[in-house]
């Protein structure tokens, strides 16, 4: 139990950050992204093919709560559990063909213009260290 507790706690305070720290990352947010995206781009190249997920929905049997009226006393009886059918969404992942050209030229379109953004935010880093010293 304290396990959980210590772990917790320290997982709220990695979440934390400075004014400054918040500020940059407001500012990088696109570039972040366009990371990612030249990474995936990359990977799609590489392979020959893209990974695309999808959301399928399976059924199962599960335990369902139901719970009772209460009584002309007014006490409300334990809820009955019984089986019964449920869903759950889950995400796979499938090979999804793709057009190599058009992804290289996807590649280039998107390093221009994260060189673009990387120029951009220079100055709004410099302002958000300016605001926000540490």
């Amino acid at each position: 139990m304290y396990r959980i507790v210590i772990l917790a706690a320290l997982a709220l305070l990695a979440s934390c950050a400075t004014p400054q720290e918040q500020c940059i990352n407001r500012e990088t947010r696109d570039l972040r992204v366009l990371d990612r995206l030249i990474a995936e781009t990359e990977g799609n190249i590489a392979r020959g093919y893209a990974i695309e997920e999808y959301t399928d929905t399976i059924e199962y049997w599960g335990i369902c709560t139901i719970p009772q009226p209460a009584g002309p006393d007014g006490v409300r009886p334990p809820p009955l559990q019984e089986e019964c059918r449920r869903e759950r969404d889950i995400t796979r992942t499938r090979p999804k063909a793709i057009d190599l050209g058009a992804e290289r030229q996807k590649l280039l379109s998107i390093r221009a213009k994260r060189q673009d953004l990387a120029r951009a935010s220079v100055g709004a880093v410099a302002a958000c260290r300016a605001t926000y010293p540490e």
